[in-house]
Order: structure tokens, then C-alpha cells, then sequence
């Protein structure tokens, strides 16, 4: 991951909120916090974090519930995440690790001992899977054979989705204009027309939305064409 990691951080409790973004932070990471379910489920949606840090008791919602939905967001899955919580029941600590929670840290806690259990997280994670890495991944273009995974899913793409895909794939944020997909991906650019272009985009954003109905990848510009959204990570495969 480039730069610093991003800390999703779910504490109610202001005092211990501002102990771990300070000791994150003092540890190379990007802390992002939130005071309920509601705010970190917008956060993830946002963008996904490298590793959650998630309080059983929240305001608004319970942390075990939070995690579920947090998983059945798109990349959610692939994201390490840590309970945190004042019960130290053993029965808590059962059913956050039978959840698929990555560590389980009981109050008092030491803050320093919170980030060690991070970095171990991350560590182990990032060695167990690069296809994991790959599924976190907005695009995987595999040009070799014509397919395009999102979010670690293969899109089932016609000739021209595929085309089209590829193009705003290989360099997101550029724009290309009608008459230019037309001239990339047509053979036969004289038989085709602008609406082609536009009937095939909306096949392409209903198959996407089918995998993760809340990101919007493909950004119209009127008047102009279109293009990738340029925050979403894209990694072509070469042969």
C-alpha cells in the first residue's frame, strides 16, 4: 500500500479515540476515526482501510454486527480487523474470533501493545495473500486473457465491454470521448454511433453495480466522454 496504512478507528470513548490516533500516528499510520457504526460504515464505503479497529460497544449499533456489515461491503472481506472492548468475558473473545476477527484486545490495554498487534496483523496479511492483495484491488486487467476481475470477481464482458473497460482501465482519470471509443474499439467505426457507445457504458455500470452497488467507477462528463474514477486501484496484468 502506498504511503502510510490507513487505520479505520471505531471508539465512542473520546479519551481512548484520542490514545490510539496519537499512538498510531506516532507510528507511521494514517488514523481515521469514528464515534459510531454509522460513520464507519460511510468511512469504509469511502474507502477501504488497511485494518479496522472496531469497539464492541458503540452507540448505535453492536461491534459485532458492525463487522458483519463492514464485511458485505465491497474489499471488506480483505480487511484485517481488530475487537476492541471493556469485557474481558471470554465468551466476548470467542465470538469475536469465531466471527473471522484477526485479534481481540480487552481494556485496559496497553496503547503501544494495540500497535505491535497491528503491525503483526498487517505483517501476516500481507505474506498470506496476494490474491488477496489483488481482490482488494478495485481492476485486475489480464490482458493475456481478455478478462477483467473486479474487486476479485471476473467480469462476464462482451467483445466491446471488454474494449471499452480496458481503455479506462489502462489509464483511469483520462478522458475519452465518444468518437475516441468508437475509433479504439470498433473495427468498423463508420456502422456504429454515439449511442452504441452509451448502450454499452450502461451494460458496463449495471454489471459493475451488480458486484458493488455503492461505488460509482465510471464518470461521465458531459459534453466530453468518459473515464475511470481515478481513485479506484487498478493493476494490469502483463504477460
Amino acid at each position: 500500500m502506498p504511503g502510510k496504512p490507513r487505520i479505520l478507528v471505531v471508539e465512542d470513548e473520546s479519551g481512548i479515540a484520542d490514545t490510539i490516533q496519537y499512538v498510531l500516528a506516532t507510528d507511521g499510520f494514517t488514523p481515521v476515526c469514528c464515534s459510531t457504526a454509522e460513520q464507519a460504515l460511510r468511512e469504509f464505503r469511502a474507502q477501504p482501510p488497511a485494518l479496522a479497529i472496531l469497539d464492541v460497544g458503540l452507540p448505535d449499533l453492536n461491534g459485532f454486527e458492525l463487522f458483519k456489515q463492514l464485511q458485505e461491503l465491497p474489499g471488506g472481506r480483505e480487511v484485517p480487523m481488530l475487537f476492541l472492548t471493556a469485557r474481558s468475558d471470554e465468551i466476548d473473545r470467542v465470538v469475536g474470533l469465531e466471527l473471522g476477527a484477526d485479534d481481540y484486545v480487552a481494556k485496559p490495554f496497553s496503547p503501544r501493545e494495540l500497535v505491535a498487534r497491528v503491525r503483526t496483523i498487517l505483517r501476516r496479511s500481507t505474506r498470506a495473500a496476494p490474491a488477496a492483495a489483488a481482490a482488494s484491488t478495485a481492476f485486475v486487467l489480464d490482458e493475456e486473457r481478455r478478462q477483467v476481475r473486479y474487486y476479485g470477481k471476473p467480469l462476464d464482458l462482451s467483445r466491446y465491454e471488454y474494449g471499452i473497460l480496458r481503455l479506462l482501465v489502462l489509464k483511469p482519470g483520462r478522458v475519452y470521448s465518444r468518437d475516441e471509443l468508437l475509433a479504439k474499439v470498433w473495427d468498423e467505426h463508420s456502422d456504429s454511433f454515439d449511442r452504441t457507445v452509451d448502450a454499452h457504458i450502461k451494460t458496463l455500470r449495471a454489471k459493475l453495480k451488480a458486484i458493488a452497488p455503492e461505488v460509482e467507477p465510471i464518470r461521465t462528463l458531459r459534453g466530453t466522454g468518459y473515464a475511470l474514477n481515478e481513485e479506484l486501484p487498478a493493476t494490469p496484468l502483463r504477460g
